[in-house]
């Protein structure tokens, strides 16, 4: 994941990007809002509301207007109604100086896991999947079988697009799981299953394409 730190502290900016790097995170470092602004695209940014050039509540708002980037206020700024306006802005989640580390990585990894169908469908946006006779097109949510629409629900074409991206793979049980329903519990796992069923059932009239089940593991599209 690419994690862009905002801050004009170069104390704690140091701190904060020698931890979640041997955390395994991509780090960059910027100290202003302009520069905020400027920085090439990322999954996530951890941005301080005290900077230099500008505001950091109005920085969170152009972010959430010019993509999916996820956005965690980071900050001095502890009073209620600061929290308020930092939510409110768009940020998604709000963390008061000082923190831990543990804190930090906990809150990173449960954005990340509600902002991930957000940032996948950015990130493949006007791309087409095609398996034999399946075509899947992620920007308009359209599947179809041999020229023939496919009627999906939302969650079977969230299914069958993850699918189709690997083609003759076999995609884990708790990966769709995480990525269609964002839990790995077990409480899902039989919709999981009807949810297959339904989508072999829809690309049954053409046997070139078939969703097979790997015991114990998960699922392959094969075509």
């Amino acid at each position: 994941m690419r994690i862009l730190i905002v801050e004009d502290d170069d104390r704690v900016a140091r701190g904060l990007a020698t931890a979640l790097t041997r955390h395994g995170y991509d780090v960059r470092r910027v100290a202003t809002a302009a520069d905020a602004l400027a920085a090439d695209p990322v999954d996530l940014v951890l941005l301080d509301l005290g900077l230099p050039d500008a505001d950091g509540i109005e920085v969170c708002r152009k972010l959430r207007r010019r993509d999916s980037v996820a956005v965690i206020a980071v900050t001095a700024r502890a009073e209620e109604r600061d929290r308020i306006v930092g939510l409110r802005s768009g940020a998604d989640d709000y963390v008061v100086k000082p923190f831990g580390i543990g804190e930090l990585l906990a809150r990173i990894e449960a954005v990340a896991r509600r902002t991930r169908p957000a940032r996948a469908a950015a990130d493949e946006e006007q791309v087409t999947h095609r398996v034999g006779p399946l075509t899947v097109d992620l920007a308009a949510r359209t599947a179809s079988l041999g020229g023939a629409a496919l009627t999906l629900t939302r969650k079977e074409f969230d299914l069958l697009a993850i699918l189709a991206a690997k083609p003759n793979v076999v995609v884990t049980r708790d990966h769709l799981l995480d990525q269609v329903w964002q839990a790995s519990w077990e409480a899902p796992s039989r919709t999981l299953d009807v949810h297959i069923a339904a989508l072999r059932g829809k690309l049954s009239g053409d046997p070139a394409v078939t969703i097979e089940t790997v015991r114990g593991v998960g699922y392959r599209l094969q075509g």
